[in-house]
């Protein structure tokens, strides 16, 4: 029988590049984003949308265009959704509707309804650029990008909630099983939460910021046994100002929202460089810079060794 590279192994000839996210720190390459359109005109109802209050369209837009620029300052290949749905105000909202994987991108199926239309527009925009589309949450199966976090290229963490039902889960693991991911560490969100960047955010080789009155031990324990260490986000008030909602350029430098003043300044103490953006109008519709970006491609990071008390 012929012998085969693995689909990793093939992608660079294949499909042009390495289209890989292994870990939340490796450095950033290709990311996915969608800069706020129509659809967020002429809203009547926040609340009926999933937003905590009216936009300004205007500054919703610098404070977008703010964050693609530091993305492309660091030599980010950035693509953006022309097109969407005007009848899908959160849109700009990418990281739920593509998951990178070691070999390629997850299509979601939303965990609203009123996003589901989302995705189409996000997969047609990456496969344009030739990244593959390694899996379609189908069938009953509903996920949100955001309810995964990798950790290394063989453990990854999948909440379950309201954003991710047993069927969405079934079909994640398995997928990445298939990729050789060794460890799909499972976990409640809880009722109250979406999605895991809301208390949990990997920031450095060894440093994990958490809000740790929601965050369930398992993470502490998987992370404790990797050898991170915590930044706790020390407030409620800087929890909802998305404190842990941010995004890694390299290991050690990571953009955040501005707002979080204790968090900042207990990153730092860690020897975290913190680039703090506005993203005030942004905030109001629910998330923050890690919501807005879909990462596509990150370099890969060693695998952590894991010691077992």
């Amino acid at each position: 029988m012929e012998k085969f590279n693995t689909f990793y192994e093939d992608m660079p000839a294949v499909w042009g590049d390495n289209f890989s996210v292994t870990s939340e720190i490796g450095t950033l390459r290709t990311v996915l984003v969608h800069r706020p359109g129509k659809e967020i005109e002429n809203i009547t109802d926040p609340s009926a949308i999933y937003f905590r209050d009216f936009i300004d369209v205007d500054k919703a837009r610098w404070e977008h265009d703010q964050l693609v620029q530091v993305y492309r300052d660091h030599g980010i290949t950035v693509y953006n959704i022309d097109e969407t749905d005007p009848g899908c105000p959160n849109a700009m909202y990418c990281h739920d509707l593509v998951l990178g994987t070691p070999e390629g991108v997850i299509v979601t199926r939303p965990g609203i309804k009123i996003r589901h239309n989302e995705v189409k527009y996000a997969a047609q925009e990456v496969a344009k650029h030739g990244v593959p589309i390694v899996k379609t949450i189908h069938g009953n199966g509903i996920f949100d990008g955001a309810c995964a976090t990798w950790v290394d290229r063989e453990t990854v963490f999948v909440g379950t909630g309201s954003r991710c039902n047993k069927e969405g889960l079934v079909q994640v693991t398995d997928t990445f099983h298939h990729m050789g991911v060794k460890n799909v560490i499972t976990l409640s969100i809880a009722r109250n939460q979406n999605h895991l960047d809301g208390f949990l955010s990997i920031v450095d080789t060894n440093v994990a910021v958490t809000y740790p009155y929601i965050t369930p031990d398992i993470i502490y324990e998987e992370l404790e046994k990797r050898g991170f260490e915590f930044v706790e986000i020390p407030t409620f008030e800087e929890k909802i100002n998305f404190a842990a909602n941010s995004v890694a350029l390299e290991p050690g430098k990571i953009i955040m929202p501005k707002g979080s003043p204790r968090t900042v300044e207990l990153l730092n103490k860690k020897g975290i460089e913190v680039i703090e953006l506005d993203l005030d109008e942004i905030k109001k519709g629910g998330g923050s810079v890690h919501c807005l970006t879909a990462f596509l491609k990150r370099d890969d990071i060693p695998v952590y060794p894991v010691y077992e008390d």
